[in-house]
Order: structure tokens, then sequence, then C-alpha cells
């Protein structure tokens, strides 16, 4: 599958607009700082941007929780800034994907209130059950904060089902009135000019219609569940309120309201068989491509990524594209510190290893730098995921910090202000120190990133991809080319069956054709 001008594999790097470049002095990031520096971006070689929300938003969710899909929040810019980003992206060869957040809106959105009361038209907008006999919720159902995932309304008497935060309370899918408006609503941002849509929380749109209890999650279960292992979430097989028979099926309506040339990106928050699912909902008429959680929640190893891609090879055997590759967003710890020790060594040896991976490859803002996961006291944390589970949550405000642009003063060239998140980001590590240095990390991306594009590994034909012990091996054939990469995910150096061909890239001088040394790794082409 593919769509008009959109490479199969692309890279798309994710922009979180508050984080990215304050040009106001306001100490938050907006929508002119993407435009004023958009050429990092295609410098670094990226197909795509995903610009994380900058809708109308009361900000109790990092913008997720949104009282207006179809309006610029104020703080961050305005519809007109919007269409120059889109207008430079394109003359700079950048699609443009913006957020699409079907599953829920912000408590303040008009139409809640509304529902609330009852007004005809309203009513059935959002998920309202009554309560047991004796007051309680519904069901047992969590959501996936680890709260209840019901919240009483006393002005229906009724509660309202939220699958995040009960400022989110979920829409009600099925219903026809709400439909419409979701198929208007994406119609309003392509017909801006936007090249496709990263769609939130995909595999909770829907749920059954019975309102059972879900099952206790058995041992084995619940290590497969999304989200924190402490949290009650993990403890419930989540059977009846994600994933009902027609979930993956619903995407067919969502390629509909899209149209045939936008390109659909799915993020698949459940654990339990995530990529089957991702599988399922990238199946002919839905969804181009989706990602799911297996290296954030699992950790990077050569094992679990060897299980990945086993996985991925059992519905869509010797192919990729339809699973993405990711390491790090606003949603999760900086994977430089999460899965590695922090050092210009390890975010080599990472990207290396997620970029020659089958399929598309997802970027966060500031990994291209080697940006480790920074340190926030409780004061300084305002996310209420990080709050529920402090101070072991799961790290999304640390990778909101601002970026570094620049070495000189306290905020680094990102705000004239006061950052909204501090910034104590080590010397030597903006975009200023590092653009000219063919030895830092953002050079080595841009080289990566010129490779995967010149030779287009990841379209091929996958013929191995195993792991044995530290060990990870991928063979790859495309035309007439045969590419193999060998990842020492060790710490300690590991000889190596001797590989024949031309070296393409090296995360360190020291990688040879018998040999690699710890957290190290190559490419190698033999036509």
């Amino acid at each position: 599958m593919g769509r008009k001008d959109w490479p199969r594999c692309p890279v798309i790097y994710e922009i979180y607009p508050r984080s990215f470049l304050d040009t106001t002095g306001s100490g938050a990031g907006d929508l002119n700082g993407i435009l004023q520096n958009l050429d990092h971006v295609a410098d670094l070689g990226a197909d795509a941007i995903w610009i994380a929300p900058f809708y109308h938003s009361p900000l109790e969710d990092g913008g997720y929780d949104i009282e207006s899909h179809c309006e610029v929040d104020p703080a961050l810019g305005n519809i007109d800034t919007f269409r120059k980003i889109l207008d430079r992206a394109h003359d700079a060869g950048l699609k443009v994907l913006t957020d699409q957040v079907l599953n829920h809106t912000s408590k303040r959105h008009r139409w809640f209130d509304k529902s609330a009361r009852r007004e005809e038209g309203f009513d059935d907008l959002y998920v309202w059950r009554d309560p047991k006999s004796d007051g309680t919720p519904p069901n047992n159902w969590m959501s996936y904060f680890g709260t209840p995932a019901w919240t009483w309304d006393h002005r229906r008497e009724q509660y309202y089902c939220h699958q995040f935060l009960p400022c989110q309370p979920n829409l009600n899918l099925r219903n026809t009135e709400v439909q419409k408006a979701l198929q208007d609503q994406m119609a309003f941002w392509r017909d801006l000019g936007v090249d496709g849509f990263r769609l939130d929380a995909v595999t909770a749109y829907l749920y059954d219609e019975t309102f059972a209890d879900n099952p206790v999650a058995t041992p084995d279960v619940r290590k497969l569940v999304a989200g924190p292992f402490s949290s009650p979430y993990a403890r419930q097989d989540h059977v009846y309120d994600l994933l009902p028979g027609d979930g993956a099926a619903y995407c067919e309506k969502v390629r509909q309201w899209a149209g045939e040339d936008l390109y659909l990106l799915g993020e698949i928050n459940v654990g339990n068989r995530s990529v089957a699912i991702a599988n399922s909902f990238t199946e002919t008429g839905r969804l181009d491509a989706a990602y799911t959680l297996d290296f954030a929640e699992s950790g990077f190893s050569a094992k679990v990524v060897a299980n990945v891609i086993a996985r991925m090879q059992e519905s869509d055997p010797g192919q990729g594209g339809r699973v993405t590759m990711w390491l790090s967003s606003h949603d999760q710890a900086r994977h430089l510190s999460r899965d590695g020790d922090g050092s210009a060594r390890d975010a080599r040896f990472m990207s290396l290893a997620c970029g020659v991976l089958p399929g598309p490859w997802m970027i966060y803002q500031g990994e291209e730098l080697g940006l480790p996961q920074p340190d926030l006291s409780r004061a300084e944390t305002g996310d209420p995921f990080d709050l529920l589970f402090w101070p072991d949550g799961p790290g999304r405000d640390g990778a909101r910090v601002p970026l570094p642009w620049t070495e000189e003063g306290a905020t680094r060239g990102f705000t004239n202000g006061t950052p909204w998140r501090p910034m104590r980001w080590e010397t030597g590590i903006s975009v200023a120190a590092q653009k000219d240095d063919p030895g830092s990390v953002l050079a080595f991306y841009r080289n990566l990133l010129a490779l995967r594009r010149e030779y287009c590994w990841t379209d091929g034909e996958f013929l191995c991809a195993e792991a044995d012990g530290s060990i990870f091996h991928l063979v790859m054939k495309q035309g007439e080319a045969t590419f193999q990469a060998v990842l020492n995910f060790g710490k300690e150096s590991v000889p190596i069956t001797p590989v024949h061909g031309t070296l393409l890239v090296a995360t360190e001088d020291a990688v040879s054709a018998s040999d690699l040394p710890p957290r190290s790794g190559g490419i190698w082409l033999s036509a």
C-alpha cells in the first residue's frame, strides 16, 4: 500500500510545538517557531513532520484534551501561520501530518455541557451509563492512567466513560452525528493541504456494547498490558473496553473520511498481541502504518527486536512498511536514558539499530542531538500521568523539556522568557554545537538518513532477522543488492562471523567485518 507522493517507509519527525522554539517570549514554543526552524528538519533528511496538537486546549493533558479541533490555540499562533508552515514544509520537500484525536474531547468542549444536560441532538454524543443500584460505576473498567474509567455527572445523574483522564470524556464513535462531525473535522485539515494524519489512541475508539466487566489478567497477559506494570490498569485483560470485533474495521470509515491520498499513521496503545493488531489496522483500505509500544515498554534489546520482527513477518512475510519503528516520543521517557547510558555512542548505536529495521521510522525532536532524559523535581512536573505514579511515572514531562538550539544563556536559544519546563542541558549538545561537527550525533543521523533514502533498504525483502545473545543480525535484499546489518546490543566486544561486502555505515571506527565493540554495529552492502 502506498499513498500519492509518499515513500513506502517514510522517516517522520515528531514536533511537540510547546518545546520546539518560542518566538514570543512566553516560555512555550509556538507555530512560528516551527516555521522558523523547519530547515533543521529538512537538513536532517526526514520525509515528513508530525506536529503534535496545537489546537485550542486547556492543557490538562499536554494538548490532547481538545476544546476545538479546528481552531489553533491562540497561545501557539493562528491558522495563517499554520498555512505558512505547510507552504514552507512542502517547498523543503517535507510532508506534514497533524494529530487527529477522535477518541475524546476536552470536558470543556461545547458538546459536553449540552450532552450532560441532555439537550436534544447532543444526548448521545458521549458514552453515558447508569450506575449500579448501589450507585457505583457501571462496571470495573479502568482508565489508561490507572484510575476508574467512569466519573459521575450530577446534572445527568449518570457516569461518563473516559479511557484517559476525567477531563477527556469519550466520544460515542458509533453515533452518526459524531461520525459526521469527525468527517468534517478531517476534511477541514485535508482541504488546508495537510498530507496525512497521526491518529491518537486508535485502538481505544470502540468498546463492547455489553459493558461487561473486564476479566482479571493472567500473569502472562499482565506482562503485555500497556502502561506501568504497577498500575491497576495492568491487572485487567482489556477485552471489553478496547477493540471489540469491529475495532480495526472502523478504520475503513476513517480512511473514507481522510480520502485516498492522505497517509494515516495509528497509535496502537495496547500490549496484548500488539503487532498482530497493528497488522489488522493496516490491512488494505485502512491505515498505512501503525506503531506499537513494544520497544518503549519491553526494552530495546536484540531479543525484543527479533521478536517484533518475527511477529511482523507472520502476516506480512518478507516485507516491512506497516509497523513503524520508534524509540522516543512526547509520551515516553527519552530512550537514550531509558534503554541506554546517555552517551553519544549509545545515541549512534540505537539510531542505527532502529533506522535499519523494516517499516517507517519515527524520530522524536531532539533525539538527533543525543538528548538524554532530564531529571525534574515533583515541583517542576505538571504532567498528570507522571504525578499519579511519582516518582516512577513514564517521564512524559522530562521528554518535553525544550530543545537547546544554541550554547548561549540558560535557555539555550529556545526562548527569551522563562521556559515552561527547566532546561539544564549539558554544554556541547545544542544544534549550534553539532551542526558543523562531522563527529557529532547530529551528523551521524544525517548520514544514516541519507543512506537509508539512497539505498531504500527498508523497502526490500527481509531474508533474516535473528538474535543470538547480544547480537542481532538482519539480512535484506533490494533488487540485486543484499544488505546485512549486524548489531551488538551487549556491553562487551564480540567476534562475529565475517561479513563480506562494503561497509556503508558504522557507529564507530573500531567496527569491523569480524568484530563488534560494545554497543556498536554496521551495515554492509554486497552486490
